[in-house]
């Protein structure tokens, strides 16, 4: 095998020993999108010939990579992103279950657009809300019936994301934002907390004090940073951990809606069916069967 003429996905494909749950490519092989999940241990995975782009969607928190001389002390998260360069082999430990999405791009266009320089090192863990809604935008999309409309619009989102990669992790410090007015860097803050623990209680008082603002000023800036209120934010992420959790456990539906903060199975079973167009256990059986 002459593994320097293969694409990224395959290298990664051969070090795990299985292919990725979904993949989407450019007819040109520009780009390539797909998501892996289910993988323990620890992998060395070789260099890859293009730079990397991953969101890191669920699993356990303690995701590290190698550095020099031992584990990475900083660990990823749901929600967090990573660079990995091209032409740079790489050692990951896996702590339990993981669920990424992965987007390639060609070295060539980089190089051509004059922003390969940019994705020479290893960037791991940092905070990206808006790359992982849309890594999950994308694969919403792609579970859905194909049709022409379906595929303009995912065309349309992976552009959005390949142009997010190109501009990279935001650098910008913490005082550079404003802190008298809306700061959508404080808006992205309390979307990632939502997002490490969507079972912790988030009240509106509580994400309005960490975001700097009134309750009141919150939920206006908020709904009009995200479509929805800071209630139904929440409730989402609930309802899609949930998913996560029925289609990679068998834990039982109550302990799940327990361990969500639902009132009650019965509460967490009709906002379910709201949210996913299916009950709990019918959506289930249809991801295990």
């Amino acid at each position: 095998m002459h593994q320097q003429k293969w694409h990224a996905e395959a290298i990664i494909a051969d070090t795990l020993k299985r292919e990725p749950e979904v993949k989407l490519a450019s007819s040109d092989g520009a780009w390539r999108f797909s998501r892996w999940r289910q993988f323990v241990g620890s992998y060395t995975l070789p260099a890859l010939p293009d730079p990397m782009f991953v969101v890191q969607l669920a699993g356990k928190t303690n995701v590290r990579t190698w550095e020099r001389d031992g584990w990475s002390e900083t660990a990823s998260y749901p929600g967090a992103a990573t660079i990995v360069p091209a032409t740079m082999a790489t050692r990951w430990l896996v702590d339990g279950e993981l669920d990424v999405v992965t987007l390639s791009i060609d070295s060539g266009d980089l190089r051509a657009a004059s922003v390969f320089d940019q994705f020479s090192r290893m960037r791991f863990a940092f905070s990206d809300p808006l790359g992982a809604a849309l890594a999950r935008q994308i694969l919403a999309e792609l579970y859905r019936p194909a049709s022409g409309a379906r595929d303009i619009y995912v065309s349309a989102m992976i552009d959005a994301l390949k142009a997010h990669m190109l501009r990279g992790p935001a650098t910008t410090a913490s005082s550079g934002f404003p802190t008298s007015a809306f700061s959508s860097y404080r808006i992205h803050h309390v979307m990632n907390a939502v997002a490490e623990r969507p079972e912790a209680e988030h009240s509106l008082e509580d994400m309005a004090a960490q975001a700097g603002i009134t309750p009141s000023h919150f939920c206006r800036v908020f709904k009009r940073a995200t479509g929805m209120s800071p209630h139904q934010y929440v409730l989402k992420a609930r309802l899609e951990r949930a998913q996560q959790m029925l289609s990679q456990s068998e834990t039982p539906m109550s302990q799940i809606a327990d361990m969500l903060g639902f009132t009650s199975q019965s509460h967490f079973n009709r906002a379910f069916r709201n949210f996913a167009g299916e009950t709990p256990s019918s959506f289930r059986k249809r991801r295990l069967d």
